[in-house]
């Protein structure tokens, strides 16, 4: 593998797209990344792409589904940065895990970095650092007897249906306050 690099998309004009052309942008940004992995193992398989990712994760290599999801809103808001990292990101495990003996390999391991580094030129990174409070909100509020905390609909469902949560500052059991939603 040598170093090449996917094309890094101008951000004047990623700033300007609405919401479908940003979305064919990203699908773009798959095909390049595609067509790179392709030149190290011809019999890739085409990944689908879905754009239906929530929380705070900003992608997803999804073998039992044949594809590769994204989160809509963390690539609306970073746009520049997620097509730069999160779709080399997913496209390098997409690879690795068609090469012989995938099932053997760690997620983030050296193959995955390897494919980061050499074939598209990246630092390897398992996670991002987006701001994903607009992605994944937390509307629901409980207290105890030190501060405030923020819960997602999943973890307050949860709490409704008898799992306790504590405070890892002052131990007491967290108590529901109200919903702060939008």
């Amino acid at each position: 593998m040598t170093s090449a690099a996917l094309p890094a998309p101008d951000s004047t004009r990623l700033n300007a797209l609405d919401r479908a052309a940003l979305h064919r942008t990203l699908i773009a940004q798959v095909e390049a990344a595609y067509r790179l992995c392709r030149e190290v193992h011809p019999a890739l398989p085409r990944p689908a792409v879905w754009l239906d990712l929530r929380g705070k994760c900003a992608g997803q290599a999804h073998f039992g589904r044949g594809g590769l999801r994204f989160n809509p809103v963390l690539l609306d808001d970073n746009r520049q940065a997620f097509l730069a990292e999160v779709v080399p990101h997913e496209m390098a495990h997409w690879l690795v895990h068609h090469l012989e003996d995938a099932g053997r390999m760690r997620p983030h391991g050296k193959e995955w970095q390897t494919v980061m580094r050499r074939l598209f030129g990246l630092e390897p990174r398992a996670t991002h650092a987006f701001d994903t409070r607009r992605a994944s909100p937390a509307p629901y509020r409980y207290t105890c007897g030190c501060r405030e905390h923020a819960f997602s609909a999943r973890r307050h469902g949860l709490a409704c249906r008898g799992r306790v949560y504590r405070c890892r500052r002052c131990a007491q059991t967290l108590v529901y306050q109200t919903f702060m939603g939008r």
